[in-house]
């Protein structure tokens, strides 16, 4: 059984299930292994203040995957140590998704909008693809949204950096660290 949240937020892991096999993973990984403890520790801050966790993953067109497959496949991948640290606690929502947002045709805005949860905390990977995206649509759905910069993975830094600051000016999300995001 999920316990239901005692406040109003989410923390939302997107992507981190990734067996970086594809053309940029080495740049990629890289990246995670340095934002892997921040992503880490606002987890498991998250975690003990109650805060619901919401992990959204891609699926990799392997369409008869759900969270099991997904991690174990991960967890097979090249560096499972950039992959065991985040896996998702087992009372953790789940959600699958095909594309870079993790709107895109899946029943998140849904599930945040009958628990009640209208402030969201991004983390995970790619700071310029699936977490710039997501905030996109998370703003126009009229989600207050929270990126702590230290715990989101890039590819490219100076694309990153300019997602960063889109989501902060464009957006008007807050932009933070892990450790001085607000979970309360």
């Amino acid at each position: 059984m999920v316990s239901q949240p005692d406040q109003d937020r989410a923390l939302i892991v997107v992507d981190m299930l990734n067996r970086y096999e594809h053309a940029d993973a080495d740049a990629l990984r890289r990246s995670v292994a340095e934002t892997l403890p921040a992503m880490v520790e606002l987890r498991d801050r998250a975690l003990a203040a109650g805060v619901q966790i919401i992990y959204v993953n891609d699926n990799y067109h392997e369409w008869a995957d759900g969270r099991a497959e997904i991690c174990e496949r991960a967890l097979a991948g090249p560096d499972p140590a950039l992959v065991e640290p985040i896996l998702p606690p087992a009372d953790a929502a789940f959600i699958v998704k095909a594309r870079h947002s993790i709107f895109f045709e899946t029943q998140l805005d849904y599930m945040l909008r009958r628990e009640g949860l209208g402030r969201l905390i991004l983390i995970g990977q790619v700071t310029e693809q699936c977490i710039l995206y997501s905030a996109l649509d998370a703003y126009v759905r009229h989600f207050e949204v929270t990126v702590a910069r230290d715990a989101v993975a890039h590819i490219h830094p100076d694309l990153a950096q300019a997602a960063i600051t889109m989501m902060g000016v464009n957006m008007r999300a807050d932009i933070t660290t892990a450790r001085d995001c607000p979970l309360s």
